[in-house]
C-alpha cells in the first residue's frame, strides 16, 4: 500500500509500505475512506519537534473494516468507523473517567501512521465508533473531523466549562480553534470571542457561532478582550494552539476565577508567578475525543452540525506533500487526503 512518511523537516513523501495485518487479537484493520493532515503534524515537519525519519505520519482517520481479530466483538467487517489518535480499552479506571487518552493500555496511533490506504487499530473494540449505516460521501469529511480535531475543540469547550451566559475567547483559528467555537455555541455560550487575522477563517468562525472578532495578539489581544467584557476578561478562553505566546494571551485573558481549557502541546516555559497570580483554572491535555465520539456521530448524522467545513483543501494521497505545504504557509486551515 501508499503511506505517508516524513523523512526530514519538510521533506514528506508517499512510499510504499507493507500491508498492515492483524498483530493482536484486539486490532481491526480498516480500509481508510479519508484521513488529513493535523496541526500538530506542522511541528516535526516545522523541525520544531524531532523525528528521526522515514517516520510514518497521520492520525486522524476513518473507514471500512476490512478484519478483525479473534478477541473482537463489537467491531465487524463491513462498518465504517470512526477512531481517536490514542488507541484505548475504553474499560479501565481511567477510561471509565472519560480520560481515554490517559488510557492505562493507550496506543498512539501516530506512531501507526493513518494517511495510508490501509491501517491497524490496537485496541479495536475500544478505540473504534461505528456509524449507524456507511455514509453518504458527503458526510465523511464531517466524521473524518470528529476523529481528532473537532472532538478537541469540544474538550477544549468542556475544559474551559463553557456554558450558557458565558463569555468565550477562543485562542486559535485553525480546525481546532474553529471548532472549539462551534462547541461553544452548542454548549450554550452567550458570547464567543475569536481571535483571527486571517478573513476566511474568521468568515467560518462567524458561521460556526462567533459573535466577534479580534485581530490584535499577545498582550493587545488580551487587553481587547478585557476591553469587550467591563475590564474583566473571559469566563471561559479555549486555548488551542500550542506556543507559550497563545497560552499566556489565554492567561492574560481570563477573569480571575475563569477556566482556561488548552488542547495545544505547549512549545516553551510558562512563567509560574503569571500562572499563580492569575487566579484562573487550568484544565487541559490531549483530548479524549472517544468519551465525545457517539454523541458527536449522532449530531452529525442527523445533520445538526456540519464540522466538515474546516476542510478548505482536499487532495488525492499522492500530493501529501503538498497538503503539508498548503498548512504551513496557511494557504488551508486543513487538508484531507483521499487514498
Amino acid at each position: 500500500m501508499r503511506g505517508v512518511f516524513l523523512h526530514a523537516p519538510g521533506d514528506i513523501r508517499v512510499e510504499h509500505r507493507p500491508d498492515p495485518t492483524i498483530v493482536e487479537p484486539t486490532d481491526a484493520i480498516i480500509r481508510l475512506s479519508a484521513t488529513c493532515v493535523c496541526g500538530s503534524d506542522l511541528w516535526p515537519y516545522r523541525g520544531i519537534e524531532t523525528v528521526d525519519g522515514p517516520a510514518p505520519m497521520g492520525h486522524e482517520y476513518v473507514g471500512i473494516v476490512e478484519a478483525v481479530g479473534p478477541a473482537v466483538t463489537t467491531i465487524k467487517p463491513g462498518q465504517f468507523v470512526i477512531g481517536s489518535f490514542f488507541a484505548s480499552d475504553n474499560t479501565c479506571e481511567i477510561c471509565r473517567a472519560g480520560y481515554q487518552t490517559s488510557c492505562l493500555h493507550r496506543e498512539l496511533i501516530g506512531a501507526i501512521g493513518t494517511q495510508a490506504e490501509l491501517a491497524r487499530i490496537p485496541l479495536a473494540d475500544g478505540t473504534l465508533v461505528a456509524t449507524p449505516d456507511v455514509p453518504p460521501d458527503d458526510l465523511i469529511p464531517s466524521f473524518l473531523a470528529a476523529s481528532d480535531v473537532l472532538g478537541t475543540g469540544w474538550f477544549g469547550a468542556v475544559a474551559a466549562e463553557v456554558g450558557p451566559g458565558k463569555t468565550v475567547a477562543v485562542v486559535g483559528d485553525g480546525a481546532v480553534g474553529l471548532l472549539g467555537v462551534m462547541a461553544a455555541k452548542r454548549l450554550g455560550a452567550e458570547r464567543i470571542i475569536v481571535m483571527s487575522r486571517h478573513a476566511p477563517r474568521q468568515k467560518l468562525a462567524l458561521e460556526f457561532g462567533a459573535t466577534d472578532i479580534i485581530e490584535e495578539r499577545g498582550d493587545e489581544g488580551a487587553a481587547r478582550i478585557k476591553d469587550l467584557t467591563n475590564g474583566l476578561g473571559a469566563h471561559s478562553v479555549i486555548e488551542a494552539v500550542g506556543t507559550r505566546e497563545s497560552m499566556m494571551q489565554a492567561v492574560h485573558a481570563t477573569r480571575p476565577g475563569g477556566h482556561i481549557g488548552y488542547v495545544g502541546v505547549t512549545h516553551g516555559e510558562l512563567p509560574g508567578d503569571q500562572l499563580f497570580f492569575s487566579h484562573t483554572h487550568l484544565h487541559g491535555g490531549p483530548a479524549p475525543v472517544r468519551r465525545f465520539l457517539p454523541e458527536l456521530i449522532d449530531l452529525i448524522w442527523n445533520g445538526e452540525i456540519d464540522p466538515g467545513k474546516v476542510f478548505d483543501l482536499t487532495l488525492p494521497l499522492d500530493e501529501a506533500a503538498e497538503g503539508y505545504r498548503a498548512m504551513d504557509e496557511r494557504r488551508a486551515i486543513k487538508t484531507l487526503l483521499r487514498p
